[in-house]
């Protein structure tokens, strides 16, 4: 599963069940998860069940799957019963049997062979379009009003050319701030650690931060959260370089579409347009295509120089050269360098351990300047093995270290089993699913990164010593 979808998922898991009622009712919405958010073998245990008239017995799954792929298979069959695609229809004294939840059949039906009049993937205008754009058009739009997004967070809005720009609206900037991404000083922005983070993400997956940011403060601004939700996976379906008519939307959708045009994921060519386009950013919501073709999958991509090779050397005496001219990288770059010298096309400077503490302050850290380095090193550099000098990596590392002493996991602690095989049941099956993180068999404790799995286990583990 790429980070966009586990992104989206943890979202979606947090929801209650009625909400997945609401949300399996347009077909768009199913088609967007069986597509995005299933693993191959949980969507062959779905295709199997669709066209179904009896509940599947669970003991069938086993002829299906090999004796090796228990760990998949559960993991399959846990994903299914979190997102509320399937329910146990068991009935006393016959064995446990799984069944497609009504709503999510229906509508993943309607999506695979068409029919109905739910208007779930759009209504494509039936008019040419008098100022008509190209993909080309669409794919600069959406750049645009990304990198500006890019730009405002490391705080190079205004550098461009020297000419002075306004950055993103207002409402983009708020949600930046409530996302804890940037802290708002006057009109520019200090990035955070969670910020750095969110510029290491592929383009999708800051798209869909961003949305999940969005998605939890719809209720402030008085929209229903599943119907932005809906309109979400609604746009992933959307077919790029086609104009969709502005009058089939809801309400909410369309006080949405002013927000969407903010962030390049909808173009309008004014608010009061009776059509919209999809960019690319709206139609690689629920794919894992790229997102952009000319900025690629993420902060990484998103930053390499026109020509698509590296800018970066670093000297064994850590001298930086890096030979751009973009205000974007340069920015990037003075947030773990000290730049002191800035020519037309290359800026100077070096790696310090003032830069990388003030660096790791703001929560980047060693690793990410690592990789950082190293996937946007010169081409010069590209011919040493290791690309870059060891004695830069360790210290960068080791500047870390010394501030550094432990790491902190979030997870689950197991523990006051009954008897020593009460204890080594769940831990083994915890470590199968690989969730298993400590284990301490003579305390009988065990600590997991997840909940629900081993939770799962041990109620089923609890009926079988109920029915014996």
């Amino acid at each position: 599963m790429s980070v966009s979808s586990v992104r989206s998922f943890e979202y979606l898991e947090s929801l209650p069940g009625t909400v997945f009622t609401r949300l399996y009712q347009q077909p768009s919405t199913a088609l967007a998860i069986f597509r995005r958010m299933l693993p191959h073998l949980a969507k062959s245990f779905v295709m199997a069940m669709l066209y179904m008239s009896d509940p599947l017995a669970k003991s069938d799954l086993d002829l299906w799957v090999r004796s090796d792929s228990r760990r998949e298979k559960d993991a399959a069959l846990s994903l299914l019963d979190r997102l509320h695609i399937t329910a146990k229809a068991n009935k006393p004294g016959q064995p446990a049997t799984l069944v497609l939840s009504s709503h999510f059949a229906h509508s993943l039906r309607l999506a695979l062979t068409g029919g109905g009049n739910h208007k779930s993937f759009g209504v494509p205008s039936s008019t040419p379009d008098k100022n008509h754009v190209d993909i080309a058009f669409l794919d600069s739009y959406a750049r645009s009003q990304w990198e500006g997004i890019l730009h405002f967070m490391v705080g190079s809005t205004g550098m461009d050319q020297g000419v002075a720009t306004e950055g993103p609206s207002h409402a983009v900037k708020k949600l930046l701030e409530i996302g804890g991404l940037v802290i708002l000083a006057g009109r520019r922005a200090e990035i955070t650690k969670a910020g750095f983070s969110f510029l290491l993400q592929e383009a999708n997956a800051q798209v869909w931060t961003l949305m999940i940011y969005y998605l939890k403060n719809a209720e402030d601004l008085h929209m229903d959260p599943v119907e932005v939700l809906s309109f979400l996976f609604m746009l992933g379906s959307l077919e790029l370089g086609q104009d969709y008519i502005y009058d089939a939307l809801t309400v909410t959708q369309k006080e949405m579409l002013g927000d969407l045009r903010d962030f390049g994921i909808v173009y309008q060519r004014k608010p009061q347009s009776r059509r919209f386009y999809p960019t690319r950013l709206a139609t690689t919501l629920t794919s894992d295509a790229g997102a952009l073709r000319s900025v690629s999958a993420g902060f990484d991509n998103a930053l390499r120089s026109s020509d698509g090779k590296g800018f970066i050397v670093i000297e064994t005496n850590y001298r930086i050269y890096a030979y751009t001219s973009s205000p974007l990288q340069i920015a990037v770059l003075a947030l773990f360098t000290h730049l002191s010298t800035r020519y037309p096309n290359m800026v100077c400077g070096r790696v310090t351990r003032k830069s990388i503490r003030r660096a790791i302050s703001m929560g980047i850290t060693s690793d990410q300047i690592i990789t950082y380095l190293t996937a946007h090193a010169h081409p010069q550099m590209r011919k040493s093995i290791p690309i870059l000098p060891p004695t830069v990596a360790d210290q960068i590392r080791l500047w870390q270290l010394e501030g550094e002493r432990m790491k902190t996991t979030v997870g689950f602690l197991f523990k006051e089993f009954a008897n020593l095989q009460d204890y080594l049941e769940p831990c083994k099956y915890a470590e199968e699913c690989g969730v298993l993180v400590w284990k301490s068999d003579a305390r009988r404790m065990f600590f997991a990164t997840r909940s629900e799995q081993v939770a799962a286990f041990l109620a089923a583990r609890k009926l079988e010593k109920a029915a014996a």
